[in-house]
């Protein structure tokens, strides 16, 4: 999600990002008016906007995704992002999301949606538009909205359903005065009643449980939006979308969508290839692009491989080369010709993704550093909150963003992004970086400076500089799961001294002037850290879990500055780096961490999404503890009261007064500590428009496409402001 992962809205929360995008960003909405303090978007979509006029009739866009999907059905378990992706393309959506991340209804498929009673029971009105047919030719209607409710609504176990959130409080659904007229009662009253029936299946999928469990995972024989899916090809790695003859709406302008699956260090050279004109990358990827489309005389003289041999280097290979040594001359004369051959492959390919530009936004997500509060010493709520107060989050958020050209500003939010209705800064309730405060909260658990400390093993050379070199995973970087956004070492990087657990060879931070860094390579003073703690003769170290894959550089340079923040107040860090395979499942889910980073997606229902994630663990009948999916093991009854009140409460301003009230206390627990809204790079052909950075905003599929050959390019230039759209992007 970087390791940074999330799943659809219909697995809402299920689990945090993964590798490679396993799981999708779901719908972002809000309720609510604009006079609320929720401000507006850190950065817009940047989609390379142009008219439809300039926009060629036909073409095949070829779109980089992670994963092939198991399942075309995003309410089942195994449902991932690419799922998400194509159901906003051949779907129903009775909402979708704007520049800001809140719901507006969509016009193609619902002419009106409102609570038209409350008393004695929440009633809402659905005025389906006549328009909208399935590519079967049948009216959307009544039937569908009924079939989708009872698969839904947890009530038969026949279902492999995923979620029942929203669905399990319908009492019924009924025909109105026609089939386009539908009339949902609920049980009980529930304020994120936009959050349903999107997407919407027809009753060939929802139907039976047969249908529903397997009919949908590899076709659908039936779907009603621009686009509909022609095959999914599990041999060539891709899902074939094509124009839907019976779609209603603008014409749409690309004749096939197909995405591919790409993993995240091979997107350099897939583009460069030219096999695919559209992909997420990550920010060393995005400095290869940007660097091309620069005229030669202004790009870095310094890239690709080789190009930090220095002269005296470079004389010294000619030496050994024409040497005596034999041996010795026909390895270096080797390694001359493979050097040879990568720099001309590295030129080949940066001529050819001058063809390409970077738009950039931020994600519907953020990343937070997890605190496991089951057990250890992170079960104390005072260590917990020494931990919070030691982040300089500013810091962590500059260092991540702030190279990238992006708003670097820590998200103040659990709940929410800037710009979404429920949005508030509430970590005032937790209180601003503070040393000395953190260390009074350790004394008062009881930590204290002299206790034994175990050396820890330096790791070695190799480990300590990062992956290095010239392949090409290494120049390209990280993925969606471990895509915490960054360079090592960019800007500096805090870290302790020489005593400390880590040893990543990276600069350390030297005591002084706040923000004064030294250069790579240099040894910390001896002590410039606090002094370690101890407690009944242990010492205070945390075990902090990391992914080893690519692109896990960037997210190791997030943990070296927290470790180096940790130091100072006489917390150690043990880094102990997992495979990207087993990193949630078998340390994140399982509770195996005291320390780790993930990403959230946002979602603009957070009474319903958001409370599973920050529920209160309670006793199972096994006896096991079910955490549902609040990771940290952190939660209080007076979190679970506030959002239960949330999802009641009808009225949006009483709402996200709730909501905010429930993150206040989120902040207070201190078991999560969100420290930025991720960054999104997308790296698009200069002639294909509409597309790209989305940000918050859901796609419009019908309007992507190619620049007609006499058309200027798109309005605006790359970067987080450019590509205003109607909507305010």
């Amino acid at each position: 999600m970087s390791y940074d992962g999330v799943g659809p809205r219909a697995a809402l929360r299920s689990v945090a990002f993964l590798t490679a995008g396993v799981l999708t960003v779901p719908a972002l909405a809000g309720c609510g008016s604009d006079d609320d303090p929720a401000g507006k978007p850190l950065a817009r979509a940047d989609i390379a906007r142009a008219d439809r006029a300039r926009i060629t009739d036909g073409g095949t866009l070829r779109w980089a995704v992670d994963t092939v999907p198991d399942t075309l059905n995003t309410f089942q378990a195994d449902a991932d992002t690419t799922t998400a992706r194509i159901a906003q393309a051949v779907l129903p959506s009775m909402y979708r999301m704007d520049s800001r991340g809140r719901p507006v209804r969509d016009p193609h498929y619902l002419d009106s949606a409102e609570v038209v009673d409350t008393e004695p029971k929440q009633v809402v009105l659905y005025q389906l538009s006549q328009q909208a047919v399935w590519s079967d030719g049948r009216e959307i209607g009544a039937a569908d909205f009924a079939a989708q409710w009872r698969a839904l609504s947890g009530r038969d176990t026949a279902y492999w359903t995923a979620r029942n959130a929203g669905y399990d409080r319908i009492e019924k659904i009924e025909r109105g005065r026609g089939n386009l007229e539908v009339k949902v009662t609920f049980s009980r009253p529930y304020a994120d009643w936009k959050s349903l029936f999107t997407p919407l299946y027809p009753k060939e999928v929802m139907g039976t449980p047969d249908a529903f469990n397997d009919g949908a995972r590899k076709k659908l024989k039936v779907t009603a939006g621009p686009f509909t899916v022609k095959k999914v090809d599990t041999e060539e790695d891709e899902v074939t979308l094509v124009r839907n003859a019976r779609w209603w709406g603008d014409p749409v302008k690309l004749s096939k969508i197909v995405l591919r699956e790409v993993p995240r260090d091979k997107r350099v050279s897939a583009l460069s290839a030219g096999t695919v004109d559209l992909a997420e990358i990550d920010p060393s990827a995005a400095d290869r692009v940007t660097a091309a489309a620069l005229p030669h005389s202004e790009s870095s003289p310094l890239a690709g491989p080789g190009a930090h041999r220095s002269a005296a280097d470079a004389l010294r290979s000619w030496a050994v080369a024409n040497g005596s040594d034999e041996e010795a001359a026909d390895e270096e004369l080797s390694a001359r010709r493979k050097l040879r051959r990568k720099a001309e492959k590295y030129a080949r390919q940066q001529k050819a993704l001058s063809g390409f530009e970077v738009r950039k936004s931020l994600e519907p997500a953020y990343t937070q550093l997890a605190l496991n509060g089951s057990e250890g010493p992170l079960a104390d709520e005072r260590v917990r909150r020494a931990v919070a107060r030691a982040l300089d989050r500013e810091d962590i958020a500059e260092a991540v963003l702030k190279p990238l050209g992006l708003p670097a500003e820590p998200l103040g939010s659990h709940l929410a992004l800037a710009g979404q209705a429920a949005y508030a800064d509430s970590s005032g309730a937790l209180g601003k970086q503070d040393a000395k405060e953190a260390r009074a909260l350790l004394t008062d658990a009881g930590w204290v400076p002299g206790g034994p400390v175990k050396e820890k093993k330096k790791e070695t050379e190799e480990e300590a500089a990062g992956p290095e070199g010239e392949s090409e995973s290494d120049s390209e970087g990280g993925d969606d799961g471990t895509y915490i956004v960054g360079e090592d070492n960019r800007n500096g990087d805090s870290g302790a001294d020489d005593k400390s657990p880590r040893d990543s060879g990276t600069g350390t931070r030297q005591g002084g002037a706040p923000g004064a860094y030294a250069p790579k390579g240099t040894a910390a003073p001896a002590r410039a850290g606090g002094a370690r703690l101890a407690k009944d003769g242990k010492a205070l170290t945390l075990r902090f879990v990391l992914p080893s894959g690519p692109g896990s550089d960037t997210l190791r340079t997030v943990a070296d500055r927290i470790a180096g923040m940790l130091d100072r107040i006489g917390i150690g860090t043990e880094i102990t780096k997992v495979d990207d395979e087993s990193y949630f499942k078998d340390h994140i889910a399982s509770g195996d961490y005291d320390l780790a980073l993930y990403s959230w997606p946002a979602t603009a229902y957070p009474a319903t999404d958001a409370r599973p994630v920050y529920a209160k663990p309670v006793p199972a009948a096994d006896g096991s503890l079910n955490v549902e999916q609040n990771y940290t093991r952190v939660g209080t009854d007076q979190v679970d009261q506030l959002f239960d009140q949330a999802m009641t409460t009808l009225d949006a301003s009483e709402r996200s007064a709730l909501l905010r009230k429930a993150d206040s206390r989120i902040w207070a627990a201190a078991g999560s500590i969100p420290l930025y809204q991720r960054p999104q790079l997308t790296a698009v052909r200069k002639d294909l428009v509409n597309t790209g950075a989305f940000g918050l905003r859901t796609p419009v599929y019908e309007d992507m496409g190619f620049l007609k050959k006499s058309a200027p390019g798109p309005k605006g230039s790359p970067g987080a402001k450019s590509g205003a759209s109607p909507d305010g992007d």
